[in-house]
């Protein structure tokens, strides 16, 4: 995704029937053509008449809400939560031998979790906890501790000072799963 506005939809990283049977190519194609770029121009939307915001990276407005124009600040955390949510998402799905991080993990989770067991167990019993439209995340602290984490809607970590594992932080996104 480019750096700041006017952000744009990126290509899905894999072909839109590639997840199947798991997941339908036409969920992927609702999913990223049609939710993400509503996302995308929502955002565009919004920042069209605060240049002051404009040279700011997706991240910097979420991790930075706070600073924000009131009236706007929840549409952007919604609608900028949306995008960087959904480009986690998507790009979490991509073979795990081609994400950089894959083979510093493991004993990270083994470190934080005790077994991949556990930490799958883990995920999941947070990931089912969600109620409606949601995530639930793997997530770093300052201390370089692993937790799980969930967020309604299109809230994300970043905002709450936890880093997801990739953008801005320590490495690159793992685990997101949107329901």
């Amino acid at each position: 995704m480019n750096e700041h506005y006017p952000f744009v939809n990126p290509p899905l990283p894999y072909a839109y029937d590639s997840l199947e049977p798991y997941i339908d190519t036409q969920t992927m194609y609702i999913h990223h053509d049609r939710q993400l770029q509503r996302y995308v121009v929502e955002l565009n939307t919004i920042l069209r008449d605060y240049p002051e915001l404009q040279n700011l990276s997706l991240e910097e407005l979420l991790t930075n809400t706070e600073s924000l124009p009131e009236e706007i600040r929840q549409s952007i955390i919604n609608y900028g939560g949306g995008v960087y949510n959904h480009i986690i998402y998507f790009n979490g799905m991509i073979n795990s031998q081609e994400r950089s991080q894959a083979g510093t993990l493991y004993p990270i989770i083994l470190r934080d979790f005790g077994t991949i067991e556990n930490f799958f167990n883990e995920y999941k019993r947070n990931a089912l906890s969600v109620f409606g439209s949601g995530y639930a995340w793997l997530v770093v602290d300052q201390n370089g501790t692993l937790s799980i984490v969930t967020t309604p809607n299109q809230n994300t970590p970043i905002s709450f000072g936890l880093c997801d594992l990739g953008h801005g932080c320590l490495g690159a996104c793992l685990f997101s799963a949107a329901f």
